[in-house]
């Protein structure tokens, strides 16, 4: 009987070993991801991913400007989209077509942030909400904002006259605030809208810039208090040190763009094909983020020349409008020397097979020519005649539908 016993007993001591052993990786498990969660700045570095980030200006309720900083750790790189008040779009809470800013509500920003996470097709992580009061008192805490002013305003009225000189200027805390909020009688919206997004720019700048300040623990509190945000004080302070890393002066900032529409007497932005081009966008925005390369061929923008060799009146500006929205600069615009191309074509000049295979998925061209990058006497001679050698020339033919290549 003895041998039994003792048989039963070396099982019981296996199990009790096994059960020990899984309750441990359990339990890692589980603080694991409750760490995780607890810190959601963590999670992302860990899972190697792009931080998106929703930032908004708010005047008299409503934002004065919205702005989703997207951010990768990887590569230190980021991107900015601008999203109008004025878009259009079939709204989930409502349910009719409507300006997303309808359904933006100062005590409960979930319902804006959703609209905009479908928009984009994009998850938020963090919500950052300044009214305009708080704005100017979170610029004097980071001690002013550097912007610089094209031309001196000077605007007298009953109120507060609006006084700005030319130059780099360093905005304090009531001039931040008038600066987002002043428009000029003769000003039109894109002009306003560029100005926010300046000071958008530098704000994050100013944030990475001070962020050891902000570090300090009284100067963390009383900076927190300011926002209104889901995010705790440790996490806003992890978040601003990363964008501390950041040179924003390469970080381009892109709007929703969309065709105007009066829709039951609202004027609305409705985005282009039903929304599928901002889409697109965004995810070749985050590729671009995300691609680790030598050299600074993801750094630059590059520039295009496109020419219609088609009949069709007005094509190119169409097209030109599509490719500024993908970040590409293009430099002139204008007719082949004939209208009766029938296949698109994309002729090559920057050297970078990768770029322009890109550049082509935009519009699923396949059809390249590739010439020899400008020798550098070449590239002075054309300097010296005033001209500018694009990185590429598109010429669009019969097959291309406005948004893509007809592949049959």
């Amino acid at each position: 009987m003895r041998p039994k016993k003792t048989r039963v007993l070396k099982f019981d001591a296996s199990i009790f070993l096994l059960g020990l052993i899984v309750a441990l990786l359990g339990g890692g498990i589980f603080v694991t991801i409750g760490a995780l969660r607890a810190d959601p700045i963590e999670g992302a570095l860990t899972r190697d991913r792009v931080i998106n980030a929703l930032f908004v200006f708010e005047g008299k309720g409503k934002p004065l400007g919205t702005y989703v900083f997207m951010y990768y750790p990887g590569t230190k790189r980021a991107a900015v989209f601008d999203i109008p008040g004025e878009v259009g779009l079939i709204l989930q809470k409502i349910n009719r077509v409507d300006r997303i800013d309808t359904v933006y509500d100062p005590q409960r920003v979930s319902t804006f942030e959703n609209e905009i996470e479908r928009l984009l097709d994009i998850d938020i992580s963090f919500t950052f909400v300044l009214d305009t009061v708080n704005l100017g008192k979170a610029v004097d805490i980071i001690e002013g904002v550097e912007i610089f002013i094209p031309s001196p305003v000077e605007l007298y009225n009953e109120d507060t006259p609006v006084l700005f000189p030319f130059g780099v200027t360093r905005l304090d805390g009531d001039k931040a605030r008038l600066y987002v909020t002043y428009e000029l009688p003769e000003e039109n919206h894109e002009v306003v809208t560029f100005r926010r997004q300046r000071f958008f720019l530098g704000f994050i700048k100013r944030l990475g810039e001070q962020n050891e300040v902000l570090k300090n623990p009284l100067v963390a509190q009383t900076y927190q208090s300011l926002f209104k945000t889901g995010t705790n004080q440790r996490v806003r302070t992890r978040l601003f040190d990363e964008y501390a890393g950041i040179d924003i002066e390469r970080v381009n900032i892109q709007s929703v763009g969309g065709n105007i529409r009066e829709v039951s007497g609202k004027t609305l932005l409705i985005p282009y094909y039903d929304g599928t081009l901002i889409k697109d966008i965004v995810r070749q925005t985050l590729t671009g983020l995300t691609r680790l390369s030598e050299g600074s061929f993801v750094e630059r923008v590059f520039t295009v020349e496109v020419l219609n060799g088609t009949a069709t009146v007005g094509l190119a500006g169409r097209t030109a409008e599509l490719l500024q929205g993908f970040g590409y600069e293009v430099i002139s615009i204008g007719n082949a020397d004939r209208s009766d191309y029938e296949s698109t074509v994309i002729i090559d000049r920057s050297g970078n097979e990768n770029m322009v295979r890109t550049f082509g998925d935009i519009i699923k061209c396949k059809n390249f020519r590739f010439e020899q990058p400008a020798e550098n006497s070449e590239l002075e001679m054309n300097l010296q005649n005033l001209e500018y050698r694009s990185d590429f020339i598109l010429i669009i033919g019969n097959d291309f539908k406005g948004r893509y290549v007809d592949e049959r």
